[in-house]
């Protein structure tokens, strides 16, 4: 069995579009409480899900307008502060923050309570429970067992995703395998030698953007005006959002019916993408130069693109393999040797000790690949180790593996 989420686009009447928002806004209300009644009250008296829904039920009998949204709604939002709950105890989140209009408007229904039907070619509907049925654009089918729906609002429209677990045998691994280097200026570089770049239409929407941003920074706080240009930032920012996930998903998919194995450098995307400006105290350099290497970097999606990767893979048979990327553009895929003097620009790679020639994120991408299945070098203790068993080469360190001056991606 394996879980896959379908998403649509939501028709609603305008009827239909006040019961969707006054969903969200209790369900949003009860988190919030459930929130604080644990933060103050949580340790001392052991409260959780089983409490806090008992008094879920008292609160529902004295107030008409909560009680006429959907008590599993409200319950799921327990579930989802208790889970919260749950990973911070655990280490694995930071404490649980409050919902807020505007970003968290979604509510959930379990499956059970769901039904979907066709009504034709392009239109479909679901029902949702003391909504109604509501109109959904039909753009894939619906397979596999229902598990549960989650509603949502983004800065244009409603959409519904749907949780399905799906009957599925995978097929046998296909044997290839291929090293990927996520870049700026190429976003995928494969070790095959071909090149996948995002979209040219990003840079015009993200100029649209950027201008648009202008305009309100100009505008009063809290005016019409502002607030309506506030929303064609959101827009814009949407539109982004949808083209770069088109992007990963047909370059994922491409990348997972060819190969068995995808090999990726194991990046801290949030590390790398820091402010730069420090402290008052001890401020930092190249401050706004920094920021624009951080927006190019979230463009790109990395950490998406591994994502999307890593479950396209596992339905086809096939893995991703992380490995360390430290010295990964400075490494030669034809002898081994780590020299930054050998990365002359950031497309051109030319070998100091033997000479080899290649694009830079391609011979990148090669070196990743290799990593996977070679022993690496322990660069704390600049010890040598293999660096292709087949060849018997080993691999070597110049004086100054660092990079001196630029930074390159």
């Amino acid at each position: 069995m394996i879980a896959r989420g379908f998403r649509f686009k939501l028709d609603p009447t305008p009827e239909q579009d006040a019961l969707l928002r006054q969903f969200a806004g209790v369900c949003r209300l009860v988190y919030n409480l459930g929130l604080e009644q644990r933060a103050t009250w949580g340790r001392k008296h052991r409260i959780g899900y089983v409490s806090q829904a008992a008094d879920l039920t008292r609160l529902r009998a004295e107030f008409d307008w909560i009680r006429a949204v959907s008590v599993s709604c409200q319950q799921q939002a327990l579930r989802d502060l208790d889970r919260a709950f749950q990973n911070f105890f655990a280490g694995r989140a930071s404490f649980p923050r409050p919902r807020k209009r505007g970003v968290n408007d979604s509510f959930r229904f379990p499956g059970r309570e769901v039904e979907t039907k066709r009504l034709n070619a392009k239109w479909s509907a679901v029902r949702l429970p003391k909504i109604g049925w509501v109109k959904v654009r039909d753009t894939r089918p619906l397979r596999g067992a229902l598990k549960n729906a989650t509603v949502n609002l983004d800065t244009t429209s409603w959409h519904i995703s749907l949780a399905c677990e799906i009957e599925h045998d995978a097929p046998a691994p296909r044997p290839e395998s291929v090293g990927i280097d996520r870049g700026v200026a190429t976003t995928l570089a494969l070790s095959t030698g071909e090149m996948m770049r995002l979209p040219e239409s990003l840079e015009r929407i993200e100029a649209q953007k950027r201008k648009a941003q202008k305009v309100v920074a100009r505008r009063k706080r809290g005016s019409n005006r502002r607030r309506r240009v506030q929303a064609r930032v959101a827009r814009l920012q949407a539109r982004q959002a949808r083209i770069r996930r088109d992007f990963h998903h047909r370059a994922t998919l491409d990348i997972a019916r060819r190969f068995g194995v995808a090999v990726l450098e194991d990046l801290n995307t949030r590390g790398m993408s820091a402010s730069a400006r420090g402290t008052v105290a001890e401020p930092g350099r190249n401050v706004r130069q920094k920021a624009g290497l951080n927006r190019v970097i979230l463009n790109a999606g990395w950490h998406l693109f591994a994502t999307i990767l890593a479950y396209k893979m596992e339905e086809r048979g096939g893995q991703v393999v992380s490995v360390p990327a430290r010295f990964t553009s400075q490494t030669c895929a034809a002898c081994g040797v780590v020299d930054a003097r050998s990365r002359e620009s950031q497309a051109r790679f030319v070998c100091v000790s033997c000479g080899h020639t290649d694009h830079a994120d391609t011979n990148a991408a090669i070196v990743i690949k290799r990593r996977a299945n070679s022993a690496l070098l322990d660069v704390e203790g600049l010890h040598q180790q293999p660096f292709e068993a087949s060849t018997g080469r080993d691999l070597t360190v110049s004086e100054n593996p660092r990079p001196s001056g630029r930074g390159r991606c």
